[in-house]
């Protein structure tokens, strides 16, 4: 089977030029993805600020945003590796694979994946040393859910938990981290806060995995995607793409008119100007095998994480600007 895809690989090379090497590792890193990490970092420090009072330690959250973003390279790299090396990766997508363009060897990825693994965790142990033991274990408890996405013996993508595993590592855990780095203190307040973006960055893993139901069933990989199959898998991508805003608006309702506590921030509700977006790419997936122009469903991944940061940016202006206004 390697032989197969090597030769597969050289026959692509011959129909495209090679780009420069920056161009080669932008891709290889899915630059555009890592928004989606920084998102939950901004996020927990902005409501630590604005819900904790905490004063804004500026070293604590460019290191938690650094780390944040080269640990998720990490995961990305190493996956594309273990990826290759089975066999699941045959086919060039619009904003990533590196490896299967033949643009850097598995190798190559895997060293790069390992380099940065060890970086983000070194970034991570003096964040430890500055913040305290509590963040030993939420960092510790990310970076094993990152490793274990795509390596060992049961890697969780393999199982229908890679969506999970994306949830909680990138959205809950990034939030609760970066909030723990400016307060100290472990809260269920970043937790429960950050679910409308951990759902939206589970969405960018979903529409990656449902255009790849073919390949991953081919590849004797079970995803949630192909677990569900294509068409509760419409369903599953309108629960991802619509319930952030359901909750946003729901938790700001009682907060204000029922007395539910804490409050959250009318101003949230500024996140509910991404919602037409949310509706443009709910209605891409439901036209994925007519669709208006040939890329719409092959590149609703780069589409959604579009829409994870204009929300998440939304939501954060929202809860950031409430102590200004009252």
């Amino acid at each position: 089977m390697t032989s197969a895809l090597a030769l597969g690989r050289t026959m692509h090379m011959d129909n495209q030029e090679k780009p420069s090497t920056l161009r080669c590792w932008w891709v290889a890193c899915r630059v555009f993805a890592i928004p989606a990490s920084a998102v939950p970092v901004i996020f927990g420090t902005v409501l630590a600020v604005s819900m904790a009072g905490a004063e804004l330690d500026w070293l604590r959250f460019v290191l938690a945003l650094l780390g944040m973003a080269v640990l998720h390279t990490a995961a990305n790299l190493l996956n594309d590796a273990a990826d290759f090396k089975k066999g699941l990766d045959k086919r060039v997508n619009p904003v990533s694979g590196a490896v299967v363009r033949g643009w850097i060897e598995p190798r190559q990825a895997l060293m790069a994946g390992w380099f940065l693994l060890a970086s983000g965790i070194l970034i991570g142990l003096y964040l430890v040393w500055l913040v305290g033991w509590s963040l030993l274990f939420i960092g510790a408890a990310g970076i094993l859910l990152g490793v274990l996405y795509s390596l060992g013996p049961w890697p969780l993508k393999h199982y229908a938990l890679g969506d999970l595993a994306v949830f909680s590592s990138c959205g809950l855990l990034g939030s609760l981290g970066a909030w723990t780095c400016q307060t100290g203190q472990v809260s269920w307040l970043p937790v429960l806060w950050s679910v409308p973006i951990g759902l939206l960055i589970a969405a960018i893993l979903h529409a990656n995995n449902w255009r790849d139901i073919p390949s991953d069933v081919e590849g004797g990989i079970h995803t949630l995607a192909n677990s569900l199959g294509d068409r509760a898998s419409v369903v599953y991508f309108a629960f991802l793409l619509f319930f952030p805003f359901v909750f946003v608006a729901a938790w700001v309702a009682l907060s204000w008119l029922d007395g539910l506590e804490p409050r959250m921030p009318w101003l949230a509700l500024l996140s509910l100007l991404a919602l037409p977006l949310a509706v443009s790419l709910m209605r891409r997936g439901m036209l994925r095998r007519a669709p208006a122009k040939p890329m719409d469903f092959l590149a609703l991944d780069g589409a959604v994480a579009q829409l994870s940061l204009i929300f998440g940016l939304l939501y954060i202006a929202g809860i950031g600007l409430q102590p200004l206004v009252g």
